[in-house]
């Protein structure tokens, strides 16, 4: 099932990606409803993206059967064998090609305007539709295309009736197809949102796909100009004082986002911790706020204050045991966590020391565990109140992907009633919060995370963005608890934020807010104004500590160059390694103000779809304040003996040390 065509786009792209990793491709839709298919592949794979237009010329009284077809560029295609067998006569035949012709030449003007078709002839082509019921117009399309000599023919459709699909792999060179069913009722059962594509919507999604290789073949004209422009305003990266000029940036503003370009560059995590000791220590800040979860970074938190019963920086991480351990479970995040309590242990009123709080919300049923416990030890009654409430998530075991399906085919009632409730219960009951009141606290934030988590459970499958604004809208409500905790009591709320650029940047600069998406940057932005910095960090190159898949061991993996028409490709041209830019200054905003490509490396990295699963528009001017660049990066090394091994290394081959 998919959310739109757009979705299904997205989601055949990832498939195209790694079957078709040259530059000879050219994306073609069949109007009007394979457009926003098509352009998601096209934009996936950086290919030119047109319409291919073509009708079919149905047989009179039984329109779904094709006694030929008619295509842009005056090809004609005429089955004679089926004009004969259904007696076609030439008056009827020309009423119908008048009438197909007529539609053909209007869909040229309305779509193309005088915008030339896009050449075909020797180069792989995608012929993508939003589906297939009977094929007759994808066949239509086959013929037509073929009398334009392409290199190969590729059908991509989300779903197929099985008979056509199997037809169809007879016919191409490739049938790309996400879903067979053998039992077919219609395209349209397929999909959540199947609303008609309009030819606005065919003209606005042609138009964007023009201008954007507009732009990149502009980019590369005038390339070497901006790459002069970025190395006379560069500044040097790599002795603690070059710092300086950031920390002048930062001035007195009392939010600085941190971001990172991957989850597992030891660079990126190095450079976070110089500046946070900086802040600390000369700005006053006394807040560390992480994309981790609230309660494994509590557990750090408990340590570096001096209230947790570890004995070490290693014992406090080991809270950290969920997928992705690695990203806090390692020798610079232990490095940065044992500085932090040797100054905490030089602050000796015990509320003023500097906390380290997570953000993230992937905790369910440890903070289940956390607001129980905190109950069961204050208040018997209500913690039997809670344990009935939270009991509704049972049923699920710790599989909470399963959650969404369950809830959205109401397969069972959702737990949003319960999550709420329990929360509005420690609210109501709350003990007067003084500074004092710890515990109180962590079990609000606790319950808080249960009720975000269950709505982001329940909206991950059948909608990733929304999935992903409840995350970040849940990062931004605790980051306002902690500073207004600490306010209210009249203490410094200065914070710093670890977090990955795509949480970080502002959102509204980059081509997923077209999408719907927004992010903590962007909320932290409208909120704080200028009282908040945000700081990007990129890398051209080098290695990563990574997965290929969700839940599945890191290894330490090679980061491919960054591709042609990206920010990284751009700052690798000027030949520098290491620096820094202000993204303020105006020569820099105005060269770099063009959107370009720009690389996200999470926690799984798939190189062998790398423009498809790691690369997104942005404007980097609008979306950071100032950028740290890493040429070349060195992967991030892990507590765990086997996380951050190479590829190609044997399990049980890594030092002992590791």
């Amino acid at each position: 099932m998919f959310r739109d065509r757009h979705h299904a786009g997205r989601q055949l792209a990832h498939l195209l990606a790694a079957r078709l990793d040259r530059e000879d491709v050219v994306v073609l839709a069949l109007p009007r409803g394979g457009v926003p298919v098509g352009f998601e592949i096209a934009e996936a794979l950086d290919a030119p993206f047109d319409v291919f237009l073509v009708r079919k010329l149905g047989v009179p009284g039984f329109e779904e059967l094709a006694m030929g077809a008619i295509a842009s560029g005056g090809v004609r295609v005429l089955n004679d064998a089926v004009v004969d067998q259904y007696g076609v006569t030439p008056a009827a035949f020309a009423g119908v090609l008048e009438r197909e012709q007529a539609e053909l030449q209007r869909r040229e003007r309305v779509y193309r305007g005088e915008h030339p078709e896009v050449p075909v002839q020797g180069r792989t082509v995608v012929l993508v539709d939003d589906g297939l019921a009977t094929g007759a117009t994808m066949r239509a399309a086959i013929t037509a295309l073929r009398r334009q000599r392409p290199k190969a023919i590729v059908v991509a459709v989300p779903v197929a009736a099985a008979g056509v699909y199997r037809a169809l792999c007879g016919e191409v060179d490739e049938v790309v197809c996400l879903a067979v069913p053998e039992r077919f009722v219609g395209v349209g059962e397929w999909y959540v949102d199947f609303e008609q594509t309009s030819d606005s919507d065919v003209r606005a999604l042609l138009a964007q796909a023009r201008r954007q290789h507009a732009a990149d073949d502009a980019g590369d004209a005038s390339g070497e100009a901006v790459v002069k422009v970025v190395r006379r305003h560069a500044l040097p990266l790599g002795a603690p004082e070059d710092l300086r000029p950031l920390l002048d940036r930062i001035g007195d503003a009392g939010i600085v986002l941190l971001g990172e370009a991957t989850h597992g560059s030891r660079e990126f995590y190095r450079l976070r911790a110089d500046i946070t000791r900086h802040l600390i220590v000369e700005r006053g800040f006394a807040l560390v706020a992480i994309e981790a979860d609230w309660p494994d970074a509590r557990r750090v938190d408990r340590y570096v204050r001096g209230f947790g019963t570890d004995a070490d920086a290693d014992a406090a991480l080991a809270g950290f045991r969920r997928f992705p351990a690695w990203m806090w479970r390692n020798t610079e995040v232990r490095d940065f966590v044992t500085w932090l309590r040797a100054c905490n242990d030089d602050i000796t009123e015990p509320a003023a020391r500097v906390g380290f709080y997570g953000l993230d919300l992937y905790s369910l049923h440890a903070s289940i565990a956390a607001v129980l416990d905190y109950l069961g030890r204050t208040d018997p009654d209500a913690a039997r109140r809670a344990r009935h409430r939270y009991a509704c998530f049972d049923r699920f075991g710790g599989d909470l992907h399963g959650y969404d399906h369950a809830v959205g085919l109401g397969l069972t009632a959702s737990c949003e009633r319960e999550a709420v409730a329990q929360l509005v219960d420690l609210y109501r009951h709350a003990m007067h919060d003084d500074e004092g009141d710890e515990e109180r606290f962590d079990a609000e934030q606790n319950a808080r995370l249960v009720r975000s988590a269950e709505a982001y459970y329940r909206h991950m499958l059948r909608s990733g963005v929304e999935a992903w604004n409840l995350r970040d809208r849940h990062m931004l409500e605790t980051l306002e608890a902690l500073i207004e905790r600490r306010t209210r009591h009249g203490r410094p709320a200065k914070v710093v934020v670890w977090a990955h650029n795509s949480h970080l940047g502002d959102a509204r600069a980059t081509a997923l807010h077209e999408l719907g998406e927004l992010n903590l940057g962007q909320l932290v932005r409208e909120r704080y104004g200028a009282h908040a910095v945000a700081v990007g960090f990129t890398t051209y190159t080098g290695r990563v500590t990574a997965a290929t898949d969700w839940e599945t061991p890191a290894r330490t993996r090679q980061i491919r160059p960054a591709l042609r028409g990206s920010y990284e490709a751009l700052l690798h041209a000027t030949g520098l390694g290491r620096f820094q830019l202000r993204l303020d200054e105006p020569a820099l905003t105005d060269v770099l103000r063009r959107p370009r490509l720009e690389r996200a490396i999470g926690v799984i990295y798939r190189p062998e779809t790398e423009r498809e699963s790691h690369y997104f528009r942005a404007c980097l001017p609008r979306q950071f304040d100032w950028l740290l660049h890493v040429d070349e990066t060195e992967a991030v090394i892990p507590f765990d003996r086997d996380a951050g091994r190479d590829e190609d290394e044997p399990a049980g081959t890594s030092p002992s040390g590791l």
